[in-house]
């Protein structure tokens, strides 16, 4: 078995990973930092909770350390760029984990903050800036920051950055960074626009892969439930919520609206709730994280701004109240669950005019996700004939009517409590495990209006 101290990082990390907790690297930093370490750039392509953050942070603190000096007044010695508030943070958190007891200093700079506390940090010069492209930008315009002297640009959740339309400000900041640097591009797909922004910014890169492209998590079940609309959707994700009192759920809008409109909602019929889109400030989106985390918070309502970078294993339940415009996004919201080697169930509500978004999203999986116990075979109440695709429905157990149905789905769900693992629906099977390798993907971020606020 491989061991941290295989991997050629120093006496001082390796006695910081052991104080810490870390005993055995994952497969992306077993494969990635001794690659980091011989300064080669990198394409790392693997899902969000893999260990990235540790696969390049490590090397580079490493050779940071090296170096011997502190940074200039208002530059960086390395960046690192992230699609979302909620990413940056959680990427300096576990930075700052690896240089305690260092004379490294790690700075953040993301929106929904005082931009004038951040221009008072940058100007006594940091060694790892962690940042979004958008604030950053504002910052070199105010001439609060350089990155004349950054040995290292890392570009994390790479395919997300596109989605979300950050080409054209990777583009600017790629142009400020010096061409003799080390490039670390990371991503859970590998879609053409990433091909060919690795072509651009990375120098004869190495590729590492630990998880093909679009697949989900493995331990991840997967049902649907056909609707005919909002108030069935609602209706019965209210009843599954309340079936589930001991997990943890995240379910996805797709709107910011949304999102809050149905957050409001549950928390009026009881349950505890909060929501986390773009409208929040960095301080509502912070504590509704906080209390997620702590469980005080059973249930987070969020757009796609949550879907990537954040590390909660104790979900027990996806939900996806809206399908999203991009199936990839799929992937990243359901692996929101079944971390750390636990079980997790996702699922997804159909609506007719999503019928679409259903087979393009089993399409680039390569799965047919079952129905849920109880939903017609063909068609939900109400659409029209032809709308939906034709499936094997989950059947309930032979010889057993609606009430004994019932009672087997409660003693089940008391035993999955006991057990802490989640509930299932009734029926159905697990395409988890069956997910297949994303083909390619097309080019969604170039010119593509954002969609969220980072």
């Amino acid at each position: 078995m491989t061991t941290f101290s295989d991997l050629g990082l120093s006496p001082q990390l390796l006695s910081m990973l052991a104080t810490a907790g870390y005993e055995t690297p994952t497969p992306i930093q077993e494969k990635a930092i001794p690659i980091v370490l011989e300064g080669r750039d990198v394409i790392g392509l693997a899902q969000t909770g893999t260990g990235k953050t540790a696969a390049f942070g490590l090397p580079m603190i490493q050779n940071l350390t090296v170096e011997n000096r502190r940074a200039d007044p208002r530059n960086v010695r390395a960046l690192v760029l992230a699609p979302t508030r909620e990413l940056v943070n959680q990427i300096a958190a576990n930075l700052k984990t690896f240089v305690a007891k260092s004379p490294i200093r790690i700075t953040t700079v993301v929106g929904g903050v005082s931009i004038n506390r951040q221009i008072e940090t940058l100007a006594r010069g940091t060694d790892i800036l962690v940042a979004t492209p958008g604030r950053l930008l504002d910052l070199i315009n105010r001439k609060a920051v350089t990155l004349t002297t950054a040995r290292f640009l890392v570009l994390d959740e790479a395919d997300q950055m596109l989605d979300l339309g950050f080409i054209h400000d990777l583009r600017k900041i790629s142009r400020l960074v010096p061409k003799k640097r080390q490039t670390l591009l990371f991503s859970a797909t590998m879609p053409k626009a990433i091909a060919e922004l690795a072509g651009d910014y990375l120098t004869d890169p190495l590729r590492v892969e630990v998880t093909p492209p679009g697949k989900a998590a493995d331990k991840v079940e997967q049902y649907v439930h056909f609707v005919a609309g909002k108030e069935q959707k609602t209706d019965i994700l209210r009843k599954t919520l309340a079936d589930n009192p001991d997990g943890r759920s995240i379910v996805f809008s797709r709107t910011k609206h949304g999102a809050e409109k149905l957050s409001k909602h549950l928390e009026t019929i009881g349950f505890k709730v909060a929501s986390i889109h773009g409208n929040k400030s960095q301080g509502q989106r912070e504590r509704a994280l906080a209390g997620f985390k702590d469980g005080t918070i059973k249930v987070l309502v969020a757009t796609d701004v949550a879907a990537r970078g954040i590390d909660i294993p104790a979900v027990t339940h996806v939900f996806n109240y809206d399908l999203p415009e991009v199936p990839d996004a799929y992937v990243h919201r359901i692996g929101r669950t079944a971390r750390a080697g636990r079980d997790g169930i996702a699922i997804a509500f159909c609506a007719p005019d999503e019928v679409r978004l259903l087979r393009d999203i089993e399409k680039l999986m390569k799965i047919e996700i079952a129905v849920a116990s109880g939903e017609p075979p063909v068609r939900a109440q109400g659409a029209p004939a032809g709308q939906q695709p034709k499936r094997k429905q989950s059947q309930h157990r032979k010889g057993q009517g609606p009430a004994a149905q019932a009672a087997h789905e409660n003693a089940q769900a008391k035993r999955n409590r006991r057990n802490n693992r989640p509930a299932r629906p009734s029926g159905g099977q697990n395409n988890g495990g069956n997910a297949g390798q994303n083909a390619g993907g097309q080019n969604r971020g170039n010119g593509q209006r954002r969609r969220e606020t980072a």
